[in-house]
């Protein structure tokens, strides 16, 4: 299984599809007992026992413990989903503070489909006075090279129409995209797909995404941030 320049799980060029399931709320499908419940329980067995034959009160007092026991530990979960709730919102709030940092997603790969173009982006530190993108395939030969032309630092798109250095439509699958270059002040420097820098930072239904690029990734997909 590969994985992307983006952190996504790619076998083929394929499209993957998303599968949504509806679950149906019932009011009490496990037919759980909480403290009232108890508490309900206990006052009936009060109110129809025996005048001649009173309940114990050793019992009353049993089961009066049992139901703070319950009570207790009923105020301990709800306090620990509130400490987990405001632990997860600092940490995604902590996340701000890589705005500006180089999250890598550990993989140089991007996916291709046999007969169409591939659009991908190379993120680079510097000015580039020159400099070639090579595009290899899971053997680790070139199967296509392309130019970078002279510009300022920052992520470039760059579109792959397919072909290899014959001029045949190269085969679907996996390639990985790297970067040499010669830098303003005459430096070599290599860079790669995968490598970008945090644009933003984006909060969505519980999930942190950090903006890489044109895309929105999950935190959770980054490898590293430096």
């Amino acid at each position: 299984m590969a994985i992307n320049a983006y952190g996504e799980n790619v076998a083929t060029a394929v499209s993957q599809t998303t599968t949504k399931t509806t679950n149906k709320e019932d009011g009490n499908p496990k037919g759980v007992l909480g403290k009232d419940d108890f508490m309900k329980l206990l006052l009936v067995e009060l109110q129809y026992q025996d005048p001649t034959s009173p309940m114990d009160s050793e019992k009353i007092l049993s089961q009066t413990s049992q139901l703070a026991t319950l009570e207790s530990a009923d105020n301990t979960n709800t306090a620990l989903e509130k400490l987990a709730a405001s632990l997860s919102n600092s940490q995604q709030f902590g996340t701000i503070a890589a705005i500006g940092k180089t999250a890598d997603l550990g993989s140089d790969a991007v996916a291709h489909e046999k007969g169409s173009s591939t659009t991908f982006e190379v993120y680079f530190q510097t000015g580039v006075e020159q400099g070639t993108v090579a595009i290899k395939n899971s053997d680790g030969d070139i199967v296509q090279t392309l130019d970078v032309g002279t510009n300022p630092s920052g992520v470039y798109q760059f579109t792959w129409d397919g072909s290899d250095t014959n001029g045949n439509s190269a085969d679907s699958g996996i390639y990985h995209v790297s970067a040499s270059f010669t830098d303003d002040s005459g430096t070599t420097r290599e860079t790669r797909v995968g490598a970008y820098p945090i644009e933003s930072v984006r909060f969505d239904q519980g999930s942190t995404l950090v903006k890489l690029g044109s895309k929105y990734v999950p935190l959770e997909n980054i490898k590293e941030i430096y």
